[in-house]
């Protein structure tokens, strides 16, 4: 029986040794600068969405996956997830609802089309939002089905009913049409024109296959887009994002290549560095919906860990701490190191609610971001000061190990945090 568990104990330990070998080895200081200093240089120009500028940065993220070794996607070609963007401008709209002419204020069309002509034979199906409940929730789910719907909003959301216009919306082939009004018509008739235009956007998405779950996803991500190129300040133009979010691309791109050498993920482990975060969270709008949630097990969403926290070097803050206990699992998994995991300490600015977790967490997956920065104090968000020189790279590269070290049970299949109860949300 003791050698028994003496060998139990020599294995537990020479694991955790070879992890810990494989993370100082892989994830310091000098690798987090070296990607950092190419993400974050002028020849980036602040990686700003719909600009030439950010493909290079694409670019750049997608060759360290590809010398990483991950997979590409969903089986895709490249590393790149490719979508657009539409943005529709009403021209005109008129409609009848059994013969009566329907008010044009009352309608809010959803469409990426720029002459759309239907009636009660174009197989669109009717529904209704009643009283009562979100209408914002209930209009999501309309226009998330992948279906064309005539949607009858009670007369008691008028005064919030305009909140459905969409001016950006991903490109697809149906249609929505919200119509503020209570009775379901029998007969109909609706033409609309827009103005349509369209602009490409990409995430850079890498996996590393599951062995023994494959099914299940733990997501590690951050958004790699900036503010691109403003008005000079002191001489300077360029919003080189270093902490935002070069820092969090970072991480990935590490935690990529330490899980990579580790070889030793039972679940999936995805790698996404996200664009648009700045003008909408487009990106990660649209990654989100390549999942089933259920199958989403875990996201580490990282942003903004360049610079202390409020608590001092080797430390950093969990956005919606309280609302699974994934946090509590880290922290669990980082007894001995000295590294601490702490709430959100500004609640009341939302973060949990700001950042590319957001649109998964809505779904009930234990999504959150990581992250150091002071918000009621950092000097450098959002100015052309932000640059790697403000950066502490040993802490940054200490909290990318903790975040590897901290991990490890929930990718090994071992730990699984409990879920965002969805009800409780804002």
């Amino acid at each position: 029986m003791k050698k028994s568990l003496m060998m139990g104990l020599s294995i537990i330990t020479t694991s955790f040794l070879f992890a810990q070998t494989k993370v100082d080895a892989i994830i310091n200081a000098k690798e987090a600068e070296r990607i950092e200093k190419t993400l974050s240089s002028d020849d980036m120009r602040g990686r700003k969405a719909f600009t030439p500028d950010i493909d290079k940065a694409a670019d750049f993220i997608a060759d360290e996956f590809k010398k990483i070794g991950l997979q590409t996607f969903n089986n895709n070609k490249t590393y790149k997830e490719e979508f657009a963007i539409v943005h529709p401008k009403l021209i005109s709209v008129w409609a009848t609802f059994d013969g009566n002419a329907v008010d044009p204020k009352n309608i809010i069309i959803v469409t990426c089309q720029p002459q759309l002509k239907i009636d009660q034979t174009s197989g669109y199906e009717i529904a209704a939002i009643d009283a009562g409940g979100s209408l914002s929730r209930q209009a999501a789910a309309f226009t998330q089905a992948n279906k064309n719907f005539l949607v009858i909003v009670n007369e008691s959301y008028a005064s919030t009913f305009l909140r459905l216009m969409r001016r950006s919306l991903f490109k697809t082939d149906k249609n929505v049409i919200f119509v503020l009004g209570n009775i379901l018509p029998k007969n109909f008739t609706i033409e609309a024109t827009h103005e349509i235009t369209e602009q490409a956007l990409a995430n850079v998405v890498g996996i590393l296959p599951g062995k023994s779950k494959k099914d299940e996803y733990v997501i590690f991500s951050g958004h790699y887009d900036h503010l691109g190129v403003g008005k000079p300040v002191n001489g300077d133009s360029i919003y080189n994002g270093a902490n935002d979010d070069a820092a969090g691309t970072t991480a990935v791109i590490m935690l990529a290549r330490y899980f990579k050498a580790l070889g030793n993920n039972e679940r999936t482990v995805v790698f996404a560095a996200f664009t648009a975060e700045e003008v909408g969270g487009f990106g990660s709008q649209y990654f989100s919906r390549q999942f089933d949630p259920a199958k989403v097990v875990a996201m580490f969403n990282i942003e903004m860990i360049g610079t202390e926290s409020k608590w001092g070097r080797n430390s950093a803050y969990i956005t919606g701490f309280e609302k699974t206990d994934m946090g509590s699992i880290l922290q669990k998994n980082l007894e001995g190191t000295g590294f601490n995991f702490y709430p959100d300490p500004y609640p009341e600015q939302q973060l949990f609610y700001r950042s590319d977790n957001a649109t998964l967490a809505r779904l009930g997956v234990p999504a959150h971001t990581i992250s150091t920065s002071k918000m009621d104090s950092e000097p450098n968000y959002h100015k052309v000061s932000d640059q790697i020189e403000t950066l502490d790279m040993d802490n940054m590269a200490m909290i990318i190990k903790s975040i590897a070290l901290s991990s490890k049970t929930i990718v090994a299949g071992k730990d699984t945090p409990t879920r965002v109860k969805i009800e409780d949300l804002r």
